[in-house]
């Protein structure tokens, strides 16, 4: 025990020491507190730690109460971000990738699964996927390459040419499609030209492949 109180006189020292075990840390604060009483302030949703330290004083440690679902290893505000970015437009699944591609872990620093989206989301409190096909604005390549009865390349390549506009909710997520952009008169006019579309051409310039 002398030597445990001649530790808690430089607490620093004593519990970063490298030689310093796991054991002796727990008789050091065992000399130092009396007792720690637990109390929650569900007000802000804290967990309230008052500390009466042997010699009379006491402090207060204030903890975040984690949600139901939630856990310690926090996902880290980036990977949250691409969520909330994401989440309207796309299904969990693209998310997962969307992540991975970016190389943003999940807070245990595994990678992403849908199902992983899917339980940050919830407990996060971020809306879900709400199908592009069903609203008809925003269309995949995929879909895109359905409503016109042609392949995802083809649907590439119009976008390659120039005459496809697309948007990205962030940085190497999938492209997004504008549905009612499939019928303008320059995809019109691609898509005829047996699916082979082309780049932009002027009143000057004999097009690249004709109907003949």
């Amino acid at each position: 025990m002398a030597s445990i109180n001649g530790l808690a006189e430089n607490l620093s020292a004593a519990w970063n020491a490298p030689d310093v075990t796991m054991r002796a840390r727990q008789q050091l604060l065992r000399t130092l507190i009396a007792d720690i009483i637990v109390d929650v302030d569900d007000a802000v949703r804290d967990v309230v730690l008052t500390i009466h330290w042997r010699g009379g004083q006491h402090s207060e440690l204030r903890v975040r109460k984690l949600k139901a679902g939630e856990h310690g290893c926090a996902t880290a505000e980036d990977a949250l971000e691409v969520m909330r970015s994401m989440a309207g437009r796309w299904s969990d699944e693209h998310i997962a990738a969307t992540l991975n591609r970016m190389g943003l872990p999940t807070g245990q620093g595994k990678t992403w699964t849908a199902h992983r989206v899917y339980s940050v989301r919830r407990v996060r409190g971020i809306d879900a996927y709400r199908s592009a096909v069903k609203d008809g604005e925003w269309l995949t390549m995929e879909e895109a390459a359905k409503a016109l009865g042609t392949t995802s390349h083809t649907i590439r390549r119009l976008i390659n040419a120039g005459l496809l506009q697309t948007v990205q909710a962030v940085p190497r997520a999938p492209h997004q499609i504008r549905a009612a952009d499939l019928t303008s008169e320059p995809i019109m006019a691609a898509m005829a030209r047996k699916g082979r579309p082309c780049r932009v051409v002027d009143a000057d310039t004999l097009p690249m492949f004709t109907d003949t």
